[in-house]
């Protein structure tokens, strides 16, 4: 017998979309039907250039695939998700799940009661290096983050904590294991009208810190996780897919009789994260496991994200000049 093959679909071929289409024709388990989008002219573009099928509405795509990746404006999802999941559809959403908790509710308890796969895109969680970063991890004591991006108006439907800095949210949410005990955050606006640099700071029950800073208004691209505990220091930058893990040699000593710290650099060259993330989602399907980055995940992220921006919009917002 020949194996299964996934009937897929992608609703939003917008730049991100357009990669999900990319991804989903080069897996041998996945067969593109068809692809959605509200701008005709775009959607023929892309389904020119891979050679797949048209569908006028999502509504006409649903009876014909078995999973679809959701890459629709924020504002969307939940009104589009919904009638994903009642029609039987596995579903991968891109980040955030939804704008509110009680939507992202509503998701969850969908997929689980009609037994269907519900993923979120937070596509970091597959980035190599992060990957193998997670398997060194003993007890972190500190952990920073740096998600820097040049202005661009794509993804200003949502502010920089929703756009950017969700994705370290939930890694770091995902690699301490432990409740959040207290969260401070600060931002403001420069150029959108909503928070484009933001810096909050987790403290977990456990004692581990997490220190994030996101914004998207920089002079250059920085994508950088720093991770401090007892055996290790670990930098993970999330550009180059490349880790350095400095510890403690443990044999070498110094003139002095000190240990000597050395430092190790693994590099992941080629890897695709979002190949990754979508090969991941089809197999999740077809063996009928649980998604790496599940709709619990997914709102976990968002219940901080949103209390990150509620903090923020309690203070000042707008930059001001202090001479």
């Amino acid at each position: 017998m020949k194996p299964k093959r996934l009937r897929v679909g992608v609703i939003g071929v917008g730049h991100l979309g357009e990669y999900h289409v990319q991804k989903y024709k080069a897996i041998t388990a996945a067969d593109l039907i068809g692809i959605v989008d509200s701008d005709p002219a775009r959607a023929e573009l892309i389904a020119a250039r891979y050679g797949t099928k048209v569908f006028r509405h999502h509504h006409d795509l649903l009876p014909e695939v078995d999973a679809v990746s959701l890459a629709v404006p924020t504002e969307k999802h939940y009104e589009v998700a919904k009638e994903v999941l009642s029609a039987g559809v596995h579903l991968l959403v891109e980040k955030p799940i939804t704008y509110l908790l009680e939507p992202a509710d509503t998701l969850i308890r969908m997929a689980k009661d009609r037994g269907l796969v519900l993923q979120v895109g937070l596509v970091e969680r597959f980035n190599p290096a992060v990957v193998e970063m997670q398997t060194l991890l003993t007890c972190p004591v500190f952990i920073e983050s740096h998600r820097m991006n040049v202005f661009t108006p794509r993804g200003t439907d949502v502010d920089v904590v929703l756009d950017l800095m969700i994705h370290d949210l939930d890694i770091i949410l995902h690699i301490v294991p432990s409740e959040v005990k207290e969260l401070h955050a600060v931002g403001m606006s420069v150029l959108t009208g909503k928070t484009d640099i933001a810096n909050a700071r987790l403290i977990f029950e456990n004692g581990t810190v997490g220190n994030l800073t996101a914004s998207r208004v920089s002079d250059k691209a920085l994508r950088k996780i720093r991770i401090f505990q007892q055996d290790a220091y670990m930098s993970v930058n999330c550009l180059r897919r490349e880790l350095i893990v400095t510890k403690l040699d443990g044999v070498l000593k110094d003139a002095h009789n000190f240990p000597q710290v050395i430092s190790n650099t693994i590099q992941f060259p080629g890897r695709d994260p979002l190949a990754d993330q979508i090969a991941s989602f089809v197999a999740a399907v077809l063996e009928g496991s649980e998604p790496v980055v599940s709709g619990h995940d997914g709102r976990r992220a968002l219940q901080y994200a949103l209390a990150i921006i509620d903090q923020i919009e309690k203070g000042s917002r707008k930059f001001q000049a202090v001479c």
